[in-house]
């Protein structure tokens, strides 16, 4: 390894900004260098030195203010000049945070480096949402999937809806409002009941969380009559969904909480 900076690959957390780590906040203390997504939330750059150097590089579905590559060379090129480099991510920076793409290129070019886990999205936003992505009685399996699914191979693509379909209880889509209508649709497909619970929760864990929950056969109609339901957002598939009418602390937490202001 050189002699030059150090990186760390921070997780933010899902978006209140209490749920950073502990050992995420004491990165951003020792900070020179701040490279921020979009879904990092504001509020966590107060943690970094005022002298550290802040650098957005959010990114959305149809613009990106960098590109991933320049990202890379921007993590390496702030190092190499012998700071202290946070690259702070939504929630956790290996769950579709491209953490390893980076860290790769950290490795290849010598470069010391750190991964600082975080509480992923998917995990957090169901438990804001009074759902848990496992439970004994509705769900002992769980995985996340992209929302933007591409197969090369159609008869791939075949097999893993399949599988997705019939052999995992909870299913957490990222990144996959506009896609909708396409993994509804594969689901009852390949053979998921088109009476399973799906819940869309949009902006989970912070105070304009929003919530929208139906069935496989419901979701993609109930989704158009209600706008506000928008990007980020992670789609839950599963039996756990029904917990929410059980569990719903968080929405009753925020009503709570108004009714004691006025």
């Amino acid at each position: 390894m050189s002699g030059a900076g150090k990186v760390y690959l921070v997780g933010a957390g899902p978006g209140d900004p209490k749920l950073i780590t502990v050992k995420g906040m004491e990165c951003l203390q020792k900070a020179e260098v701040v490279v921020y997504d979009r879904l990092a939330n504001p509020a966590l750059l107060e943690y970094a030195p005022q002298t550290a150097e802040r650098i957005y590089c959010g990114k959305l579905p149809d613009h990106h203010t960098m590109r991933q590559e320049s990202i890379n060379e921007l993590l390496a090129e702030k190092a190499l000049e012998g700071k202290v480099v946070v690259r702070l991510k939504g929630g956790d920076p290996c769950v579709f945070g491209r953490a390893g793409e980076e860290a790769q290129h950290l490795a290849e070019r010598g470069i010391t480096f750190e991964i600082v886990p975080g509480v992923t999205a998917a995990i957090a936003a169901s438990a804001y949402a009074g759902i848990p992505v496992t439970h004994r009685d509705h769900g002992s399996s769980f995985a996340v999937v992209t929302g933007h699914l591409r197969e090369d191979k159609p008869e791939l693509a075949i097999e893993k809806w399949r599988a997705l379909a019939n052999g995992i209880d909870t299913l957490a889509f990222y990144m996959g409002v506009a896609n909708l209508p396409l993994i509804r649709t594969q689901l009852i497909k390949h053979g998921r009941d088109p009476h399973t619970p799906v819940a869309v929760i949009s902006w989970g864990t912070l105070p304009q969380q929003a919530v929208l929950t139906g069935t496989l056969a419901d979701i993609e109609e109930r989704m158009a009559e209600n706008s506000h339901i928008t990007n980020p957002a992670i789609i839950l598939v599963g039996d756990v969904v029904k917990m929410r009418e059980k569990i719903n602390w968080f929405e009753a937490t925020l009503a709570m909480e108004q009714v004691q202001q006025q």
